[in-house]
């Protein structure tokens, strides 16, 4: 019979873990996880497993002074698997976060089950599993790092916990063994290293000095005795001890010379003077310990405005501090004094709250946030089981037996409700940033992140509307301007996108500052440099203003490859190439694994007609990065425009493919495909990948031209005709398009009147032009024009002289003329002339390639 509750509550708790955040599964990639998963170039299976322990959690290497130092290689390779077997999907990577989240659940029940009766240990766990305080680190999928560090804590501390109560095998295999895993977890997490304290402090708790068992052990140590317990126990927690240390010293070394830089308005308060420093992270505790209260109000960013700085004493909001503390002080007060088997859990409880919470406390060292609920997964734990333990007292009591239970499940479907409404806030970034909104008005990133939204659903306006708010809320920060100014440029409000990024720039410290210390200028200070050239270098006439802020740009952060990419863009654009050339090269001897450098090296070589060694910049950079998209279509078009071999061609094929059995739907690409095939002598493919461009783009004229004389080749005049008409409504005056149009109405509708009008028209705006000439020749012969058509025979020859058919032509003409009266010929020479095509009829239009 005790085996039925063993199998029944673990499998009750993972059901409801997964039944409540099975809401998540129909998420996108949103907020973080784009620039950790979407924009990780360590997630490609492409890059070396390597680069997972020598970068940082978002794929910069930790010794460069902008990487944020996180150091999670364990998570990122787990994203890596997802990657490996579904690429970007979604669904893949919150199925994994959905399936740890109920294995955490279940290991905390067992964890809770080794000081706790059953039945209570199943109330914390189950509270757990729906606390709407995890959604971001579940329906988030950057919330993994949390997640895999719970598994490896709960699993540390179990052992732990479960080796001493035994009393066996508690020596240094035990810690050993427990060290191992909390370096594993620190590996998907920091907060992870953690469990040695908790560890360390479970291990005093179960000191029993005068427990006669242990007395009896006694032996005499210098001059006085200790309980061989006792100093088994010391040795443990020296141990761990050391190896906390050692991994602290570790992660400093490995994040290099430079300490972790925030901007100030993610935390404010860190760069505040005191008392408004200490009094605001002190309130910050109590925020925390009321969102695990009362979750109601959620949000995925508190950072900037969202809690206003306390600056003295006598602010309201330190009675909530005040309160916390008393709060925390009687319950110290209450375990110390409570019974034997009550006092472990409950300091338990209250160590597993707060220890794990210290890292994100700004207590000891500064973070880059205020809040962040995702960190308050393990501490929760602690809370939940507090809870639990409360729980308890009132089911033991007769009286309010049924009013617990009755409040039990009340809160169990008011939380559960709320994280599955919760977790489709997590389904789309609008969707997200809209809800944090609703919580935090004041919070000016949140109102730049939706207006980003709405600019890439091109709904400017409304856009426009969240930048302009932002910088009421956050006058003093630069990048609600930025992205006023860019949005100013979309809309080609260039006068007013100047005018904002000056004033952006007006706010920056001044450069003489700057330059003292390169740790104050920020990506966001560099791209208010880049934009504001970009935008100058539209005029002529500013040029040399834009370059020299480009200039200053690499000045301010001399490792930055971004202003030399920049500058080396547009020294290619004013045909400064050997200078552009030289940026990027610069730019690789930072960062010698960006395929953006040598994409952009690839199509300057590539400018110069050097197609190999532009081939062998594509290659590398798809070495680094398979799914390169530019490089792929880069490579693709240079194959294809020169005379490469055949193999090459499909390789050609087969890079274009693989952006179009990516997701990726663009007409060019359909067009090269096309053309490809058609070099391949692939009719029916060619013809495929054309009208799926046409599909997209119905005015593209290459395509249009193109498929109507595949189709007039294919003695399909009719369709032909239609996509030919098609062509010249859009561009009345397109040459080869009008001489297929003529050829359709003279060759296979004998309407020789459309089709002179065709070549008459040719001519009219281009009177040069030979092939135009000559078929209207034919006309008036097949006419029997003769003398018209001998005069018109006579112009092209003498326009050019070395066209062997217009000489041949033009002697038969003559020959006719000549024979005329002589009715009885019977065949006439030129009746089955075909109007001539031009060998360069076939027109291969290709989109240049552009620099990223």
């Amino acid at each position: 019979m005790s085996t039925q509750p063993d199998r029944f509550y673990p499998l009750a708790i993972a059901a409801t873990a997964l039944t409540v955040y099975s809401t998540s599964l129909g998420g996108n990639l949103v907020f973080d996880d784009v620039a950790a998963i979407q924009e990780n170039r360590d997630v490609r299976p492409s890059s070396s497993l390597l680069n997972l322990f020598l970068n940082d959690f978002w794929g910069t290497p930790l010794q460069k002074e902008q990487s944020h130092k996180s150091y999670r290689p364990f998570t990122v390779f787990t994203f890596r698997l997802n990657y490996a077997v579904h690429g970007l999907q979604p669904l893949g990577y919150h199925v994994i976060n959905v399936l740890l989240h109920a294995l955490v659940c279940v290991l905390y029940y067992r964890l809770c089950f080794l000081f706790l009766p059953r039945v209570v240990s199943f109330v914390a766990a189950i509270l757990f599993s729906v606390h709407p305080i995890h959604t971001e680190a579940v329906a988030g999928v950057v919330g993994r790092a949390e997640l895999l560090s719970a598994v490896f804590f709960l699993s540390a501390l179990s052992h732990y916990v479960r080796l001493i109560q035994r009393q066996k095998h508690v020596g240094w295999r035990c810690c050993i063994e427990t060290a191992a895993l909390a370096v594993c977890g620190t590996l998907c997490k920091e907060q992870c290293l953690t469990v040695l304290v908790v560890c360390a402090v479970y291990d005093l708790l179960s000191m029993k000095v005068s427990n006669l068992t242990h007395l009896r052990q006694c032996v005499p140590l210098d001059r006085g005795l200790m309980s061989l317990w006792i100093r088994k126990s010391v040795a443990r927690i020296g141990f761990l001890g050391l190896t906390a240390l050692l991994m602290i010293g570790i992660r400093f070394n490995l994040m290099g010379p430079h300490l972790p830089l925030f901007n100030r308005f993610d935390n404010p308060a860190s760069v505040s003077p005191f008392p408004t420093r200490h009094l605001t992270f002190s309130y910050v505790l109590s925020v925390n310990a009321w969102l695990l209260l009362f979750p109601c109000d959620l949000c995925c960013d508190w950072t900037m405005g969202t809690i206003a700085l306390i600056t003295s004493v006598g602010d309201p909001r330190n009675i909530s501090t005040l309160c916390l503390c008393v709060v925390l002080v009687i319950l110290l007060r209450s375990s110390w004094l409570s019974e034997d088997s009550q006092r472990v859990p409950l300091f338990m409880a209250l160590f597993l709250s707060t220890v794990t919470f210290l890292p994100a406390s700004n207590l000891l060292f500064y973070v880059g946030f205020v809040i962040a609920e995702r960190v308050l997964y393990l501490p929760s734990m602690g809370f939940c089981m507090l809870v639990a333990i409360g729980w308890a007292h009132l089911w033991q009591d007769r009286r309010l037996k049924g009013l617990a239970l009755v409040g039990f499940i009340l809160l169990v479907i008011a939380h559960g409700t709320k994280t599955a409404v919760r977790n489709r806030e997590w389904a789309s970034d609008e969707t997200l940033f809209s809800s944090g909104l609703r919580v935090n008005q004041k919070n000016a990133k949140l109102h730049n992140n939706l207006g980003k939204v709405l600019e890439k659903q091109a709904q400017y306006e409304e856009a426009l509307q969240y930048f302009q708010q932002a910088i009421r809320i956050q006058p003093d920060d630069i990048r609600g301007y930025l992205n006023s100014g860019w949005l100013f440029t979309l809309m080609k409000k260039y006068q007013e996108a100047e005018l904002v990024y000056l004033k952006a720039k007006s706010l920056l410290p001044q450069s003489s500052r700057l330059k003292s210390s390169e740790a104050r200028v920020t990506q966001t200070h560099l791209q208010l440099f880049l934009n504001l050239a970009s935008l100058i270098s539209r005029n002529h006439t500013r040029l040399e203003e834009a370059d020299a802020l480009y200039q200053e740009a690499i000045k301010l952060r001399s490792d930055y490859t971004g202003a030399y990419v920049n500058r080396g863009d547009f020294l290619m654009k004013i045909n400064r190439t050997k200078e552009a050339e030289a940026m990027y090269e610069q730019a690789l001897q930072f960062d010698t694994h960006n395929p953006d450098l040598y994409h952009n090296l690839g199509v300057l070589l590539m400018d110069q007609n050097k197609n190999q060694e532009a081939l062998t910049m594509f290659n590398r950079a798809l070495e680094i990065d398979p799914d390169h998209e530019q490089a792929l279509v880069s490579s693709a078009i240079l194959i294809q425009e020169s005379d490469m071999a055949l193999h090459h061609k499909k390789l050609a094929s087969e890079r274009l493919q693989k952006i179009v059995d990516g997701g990726k739907q663009n007409e060019l690409i359909y067009f090269n495909l096309g053309m490809l095939a058609l070099e391949n002598k692939d009719t029916r493919g060619a013809e495929q990948w054309l009208k799926k461009a046409l599909q997209i783009r119905p005015n593209l004229r290459s395509a249009l031209f193109n498929l109507a004389l595949l189709l007039s080749e294919d003695g399909r005049p009719l369709e032909a005709f239609v996509y030919s008409k098609r062509l010249l409504q859009i561009q009345p005056d397109h040459v080869k398009g009008l001489i297929l149009m003529g050829d359709i109405y003279a060759g296979h509708f004998e309407d020789l009147g459309a089709a002179e009008e065709c070549y008459k028209k040719i001519l009219q705006s281009d009177p040069a032009n030979i092939q135009g000439l000559h078929n209207l020749c034919v006309v008036y012969y097949r006419r029997q024009q003769l003398v018209e058509a001998e005069a018109c025979f006579q112009q092209a020859h003498l326009k050019s002289p070395d066209t062997e058919y217009i000489r041949q032509h033009l002697e038969i003409t003559r020959h006719q003329l000549q024979q005329l009266a002589a009715r009885d010929e019977k065949k006439d020479p030129l009746k089955n002339i075909n109007v001539a095509r031009d060998p360069a009829l076939l027109q291969q239009i290709s989109p240049s390639p552009t620099i990223r």
